[in-house]
């Protein structure tokens, strides 16, 4: 059987074209006058801290997204302040090395128009080890080390709503309690989508506490629960639905949200992880 040919597509717009590969190298990065940069001082024992945490974190996204070292992102901020006209100074290098061990990352996110339906994933990132082609040359060394990542992403804006870094060795489900706790209290939560590595008592508990809704499939060879706890209740009811043959919503609801998964994992990798 012949192959189809494919469809060769051609440019006709080539001004909107051109326009859109001058934007991509278009950069403009501004500071607001009233951004709280110097810490306030505090009433305890010891030196205070000069700069506020909202500093120190502004100089790390610039680090991160343009993977600059320490000393080239003191350098850089200090230009962009000059540009700016504003009267501040920027952190030295170590500064930034000292506050970034411990400083607590608040997240910018835009809320849903109706009830948070949270994307739940994780993926691996080695940060330290030999290149590829050594590896498939000579064989691994015992050298190479991973972290797991740790998202939830918000279905209807993509928006990474919660994330938390943790060793290889912890599994997806130990840290879902956490990664709601980042979501506050006084916002809803409806649903919560995810795979079946999170399909475990402690999983469902901390969902059912946030009055959301259990949206993944159980694992497979799954048993029913013995106890009577209305998020069990609920898992016993899905794994008889399943077990009869009756999984194409999940399934369906499942495919979707790994593609949305994927994107948001996409947007990361070309942006600032470097896997």
């Amino acid at each position: 059987m012949k192959k189809p040919t494919h469809k060769i597509y051609r440019t006709t717009n080539w001004s909107s074209y051109n326009r859109a590969l001058i934007n991509r190298g278009n950069i403009s990065i501004w500071f607001d006058p009233n951004t709280q940069w110097y810490a306030q001082p505090q009433n305890k024992q010891g030196r205070n801290q000069t700069y506020a945490d909202t500093a120190i974190q502004c100089c790390l996204m610039i680090k991160s997204l343009f993977r600059l070292s320490l000393r080239m992102v003191t350098g850089f901020v200090q230009s962009l302040i000059k540009l700016c006209g504003l009267n501040w100074t920027a952190p030295d290098y170590s500064t930034l090395c000292r506050r970034q061990k411990h400083i607590d990352i608040a997240i910018s996110y835009q809320k849903s128009s109706d009830g948070l339906h949270l994307l739940m994933d994780s993926t691996g990132m080695k940060f330290l080890g030999e290149g590829e082609w050594k590896r498939k040359k000579h064989g691994p060394e015992y050298r190479r080390q991973w972290r797991k990542l740790h998202i939830g992403i918000d279905a209807e804006t993509l928006q990474i709503r919660a994330i938390q870094l943790t060793t290889n060795n912890v599994s997806d489900s130990q840290v879902l309690g956490d990664l709601l706790d980042q979501i506050p209290q006084d916002e809803q939560i409806d649903s919560v989508y995810t795979d079946g590595a999170y399909d475990t008592k402690q999983c469902r508990e901390v969902i059912a506490d946030r009055q959301a809704h259990a949206v993944f499939p159980p694992r497979k060879n799954a048993k029913p629960w013995k106890d009577t706890k209305s998020s069990s209740l609920d898992r016993n009811e899905l794994l008889r639905t399943v077990n009869l043959g009756s999984s194409a919503s999940q399934a369906g609801h499942y495919g979707k949200n790994q593609a949305i998964i994927g994107e948001v994992w996409l947007k990361l990798r070309c942006t600032a992880l470097n896997y």
